[in-house]
C-alpha cells in the first residue's frame, strides 16, 4: 500500500525506479546508444559472435530487451532471448532451446541429430533472407565446455562471407574468461562491448528521464541530491534505482514533495551504502 500511496503522493502513473527490468524506461546514454548501434551493425553484417559485458547493475539486461525490441521491428530478423538461470544447464537443454526458437519440433536427445536439423533450418532461413539472432542474458552462467563447443559448431554453419546464426552474449566480465575454455570459440568474438557506470551528468539525466516516463514531476529531487546519489551508487543504474525508490518512500512518509539531501543521507545509511 505504501508504494501505491507514494505514487499518488508524487503523481506517478507507475513506479519510476522499479527493480524489475522495463524496456519502456530505456535511457539513451551515450554509451548505451553506441553499444546498441554497434551490435545492430554487427548483426546485420553476419558477424556471428558478439560479447557485451559489465559489472552487476549496469543495465545489460535492459539493453538486451531493448535490442530484442529493435530486432522484432525489422522483419528480416528472427530474434530470441534466452536467459541462463543456472550454471548447470547442459548441452541438450541449450540445443533444444535453439531448436524451439527456430520452430523445430525436437524430441531427440542426440546432439548430432539436433544440430543437423538446426543446420538445415538455418540454410532455409537464409534462402528466405531471414537472420536468426539469439540474445543470451546471464551468459556468464555458461561454464560448460561442451556448450561452448556447440556454439562454435553452430557458428561454423556458414556460406562464403556470412555466418548463418548470430549470438549476442550479455554477462558479467567473467563471461570472457569462460569463453576462453574454448579458445577457437573465443577467437571468433567479432565485437566486444564493455558497459561502464554512468558519470554524474548521465546519472542526473537518467533519474530525470525515469521520473518523466513514470508520468511525474522530474524536479522532485533537489539539485543537491544528485552528487550524493552519484557518489553512493557509483553510477550504477541499479543502485541509483534502489536509492531513489527508497528516497521517494521516505519522502512520502515525511510528506515532503521535494527530496532533499537529508533524505538521501538517511536512505544510504539505512542501505549500508
Amino acid at each position: 500500500m505504501q508504494s501505491i500511496s507514494y505514487l499518488q503522493f508524487y503523481g506517478f502513473k507507475k513506479e519510476p525506479f522499479s527493480a524489475a527490468p522495463d524496456e519502456s524506461f530505456w535511457f539513451s546514454s551515450p554509451q548505451h546508444t553506441e553499444a546498441l548501434t554497434k551490435v545492430l551493425h554487427a548483426i546485420k553484417n553476419y558477424r556471428g559472435l558478439i560479447l557485451v559485458t559489465g559489472d552487476i547493475g549496469l543495465g545489460k539486461t535492459t539493453l538486451a530487451r531493448k535490442l530484442l525490441r529493435e530486432l522484432l521491428m525489422d522483419k528480416i530478423f528472427e530474434p530470441a532471448l534466452i536467459v541462463i538461470v543456472h550454471s548447470s544447464v547442459g548441452t541438450i537443454w541449450f540445443l533444444k532451446k535453439i531448436a524451439y526458437f527456430l520452430r523445430l519440433k525436437e524430441e531427440e536427445e542426440d546432439p548430432v541429430s539436433i544440430v543437423s536439423k538446426i543446420s538445415r533450418k538455418l540454410l532455409e532461413m537464409h534462402k528466405e533472407n531471414k537472420i536468426p539472432v539469439f540474445l543470451i542474458d546471464e551468459a556468464n552462467m555458461l561454464k560448460n565446455k561442451e556448450i561452448m563447443e556447440e556454439i562454435r559448431g553452430l557458428l561454423n554453419i556458414e556460406i562464403p562471407g556470412k555466418r548463418l546464426i548470430n549470438f549476442v552474449l550479455f554477462g558479467l566480465p567473467e563471461v570472457e574468461d569462460n569463453l576462453k575454455i574454448d579458445m577457437p570459440l573465443y577467437e571468433r568474438v567479432a565485437l566486444k562491448i564493455k558497459i561502464k557506470p554512468l558519470d554524474l551528468e548521465s546519472s542526473k539525466s537518467y533519474i530525470k528521464h525515469r521520473l518523466k516516463i513514470a508520468g511525474g514531476n522530474d524536479n522532485v529531487f533537489s539539485e543537491e541530491t544528485y552528487p550524493l546519489i552519484f557518489k553512493h551508487s557509483r553510477g550504477k543504474p541499479r543502485l541509483i534505482n534502489t536509492i531513489c525508490d527508497n528516497a521517494l518512500l521516505e519522502g512520502f512518509l515525511k510528506k515532503k514533495k521535494i527530496i532533499d539531501a537529508g533524505i538521501i543521507r538517511k536512505v544510504v545509511e539505512e542501505l549500508s551504502l
